[in-house]
């Protein structure tokens, strides 16, 4: 989804990535507004009203919510729907919860600091499902071109950054800001599969080789 920044005041309240996990039940709706964001259904379905319409998420799949929007939640027959929101949104905004009751929203994560490197114009939003294979070494050293927010959704990867390499299991959120130099490998005998929530300047590609050039 692609959307602009248009100054320094936007900018610097920017101070994303948030990713909160939420739960809601049958025949209970909770109400969305908030900022840009993207719902990635974990467990169970929900149903979501935007704009007159209606849509079903089931495990495995994503919805962009555009801020200002309100959408209606509602978990699917089959029992509790769980599902991931990422937000892209402003200080102030991270401080009331995305979702209302009845749903229960626990929040996972968020940057200490507005994302830096950000300049006005326009962007690119998007969440992406990854899967690297069993034993995959460690990929060329890169950085990205905005900003990511990883969830490991399977599988046990290994993180390299200044040269020191650690594990990362299922659950675990990983921040990627511009500038940080890093390599991705999978030593494991399974599939590592995650999910990468990612703003880049329009036109330019997410991930750039190497380390980013000093006048960014």
């Amino acid at each position: 989804m692609q959307f602009r920044t248009s100054g320094l005041v936007l900018l610097g309240a920017m101070a994303l990535p948030t990713c909160g996990l939420a739960q809601t039940t049958s025949n209970e709706k909770s109400a969305v507004a908030a900022a840009n964001g993207i719902l990635y259904q974990m467990s169970g379905s929900t149903e979501v009203v935007l704009d007159g319409g209606a849509k079903m998420l089931n495990a495995g799949d994503g919805l962009f919510i555009a801020g200002g929007k309100t959408a209606t939640l509602a978990a699917g027959r089959e029992g509790p729907s769980t599902f991931l929101h990422f937000l892209l949104a402003s200080a102030g905004e991270l401080g009331r919860p995305a979702e209302t009751a009845p749903a229960t929203v626990r929040e996972l994560y968020r940057t200490a600091s507005p994302i830096p490197g950000l300049k006005p114009g326009a962007y690119d939003l998007n969440l992406t499902r990854i899967t690297f294979p069993a034993q995959m070494p460690l990929n060329p050293q890169h950085h990205r071109s905005g900003a990511a927010l990883y969830f490991i959704i399977s599988g046990s990867g290994a993180n390299t950054v200044h040269g020191k390499t650690e594990a990362r299991g299922p659950g675990s959120l990983i921040y990627e800001p511009y500038d940080l130099v890093h390599q991705w490998g999978n030593p494991g005998n399974e599939p590592l599969v995650f999910l990468a929530f990612n703003i880049n300047p329009e036109g330019v590609a997410a991930v750039l080789p190497g380390a980013p050039a000093k006048d960014q």
